[in-house]
């Protein structure tokens, strides 16, 4: 089987020590160790009122990983786009896409990203998600040229018509996505229900536009590698167990521990938490290649956008270099 192009999906995560600058530290060691080993493209996600996830402010941190790298593709996957002004992400975008020809992309979800008392802190209404489709049509237009200079437009941002794609995981995205013309990235890494469902939606839907005549799918995977396959599964038995606790302490005063989540994991919440990691390519490097080649065909994908889910920096580093491309 064919592996196709990888890329990364980075969501700044931040270790229990709380330390945010090392948090953006590591994101730049992920961003060259990709640009190094062949990976397409690094995004970030936008979430909110989150401790362990630093990359909320997504342009500010794209603008600094494409200033400590040098050529390689990066994004937001994705920007919740209810949470903003079209006008206003067209300017951060354009002005990211004039700093750094060529190497911007902007991924669009529909969902806040966040939970309703954040949403509310955002300034929003959940009517926001309403307009989604029409979002999108108005954010495309800021960035390209066709509206006339007497009205409103985004500067920068004109002209710079930065690549789209919509994120998804259900067939609201995917429709959206084939009848705009536009690629379509489902996140199957953490919603792996529906896959199949929405990528031969999307297929069989698809509206050719000039930008893009053929559909093209990104599908999110797991990757849990290390130097060999045994090291790899204990390590993937360790970040069931960290998901499981990182989830379960959402709104506590105080992260659960390790032993305190441990009797947790077979629970109906424990259970529903782990079966979000159903898609993870986990082994060595033929083994991970291997399991990757097979997701790929089984999600009809022309890209993977991998999440090196292991609890620690330095094994997420470590799995991001036994993984690469060109490893």
């Amino acid at each position: 089987m064919t592996l196709p192009p990888l890329s990364i999906l980075d969501l700044a995560t931040i270790e229990e020590s709380g330390d945010i600058a090392a948090a953006f530290r590591h994101s730049v060691d992920v961003a060259r160790a990709a640009e190094a080993g062949g990976y397409r493209r690094v995004w970030y996600a936008e979430h909110h009122n989150m401790p362990s996830i630093a990359s909320s402010a997504t342009a500010v941190l794209i603008a600094h990983i494409a200033a400590h790298t040098e050529r390689i593709r990066l994004g937001a996957g994705g920007i919740m786009l209810p949470n903003h002004s079209p006008l206003v992400i067209a300017e951060q975008f354009g002005t990211l896409a004039e700093l750094h020809p060529g190497r911007i992309d902007l991924g669009l979800g529909r969902a806040p990203g966040s939970d309703g008392a954040t949403f509310r802190a955002l300034r929003r209404t959940h009517s926001a998600a309403e307009s989604f489709p029409n979002d999108v049509l108005e954010l495309q237009r800021y960035l390209g040229d066709k509206i006339p200079r007497t009205q409103v437009n985004a500067y920068p941002g004109r002209g710079t018509k930065v690549p789209l794609t919509i994120l998804g995981s259900s067939l609201f995205g995917a429709s959206l996505a084939a009848q705009l013309g536009l690629p379509y990235a489902f996140a199957s890494h953490f919603a792996p229900q529906a896959l199949t469902a929405a990528v031969s939606h999307y297929r069989a839907h698809y509206v050719p536009s000039e930008a893009h005549p053929e559909p093209y799918v990104i599908a999110g995977v797991n990757v849990v590698a290390a130097a060999t396959d045994a090291e790899a599964e204990h390590l993937f038995t360790r970040t069931e167990l960290n998901r499981v606790r990182t989830f379960l302490s959402r709104g506590r005063e105080r992260e659960l521990t390790a032993d305190e989540a441990a009797p947790l994991m077979d629970s109906p919440a424990g259970l529903e938490i782990r079966g979000m990691l159903k898609y993870t390519a986990i082994g060595g490097r033929d083994r991970v290649r291997e399991e990757l080649a097979a997701f790929a065909a089984h999600a009809d994908a022309d890209e993977l956008i991998t999440v090196h889910a292991a609890p620690t920096r330095a094994e997420q580093l470590a799995s991001v270099e036994i993984a690469a491309p060109l490893a």
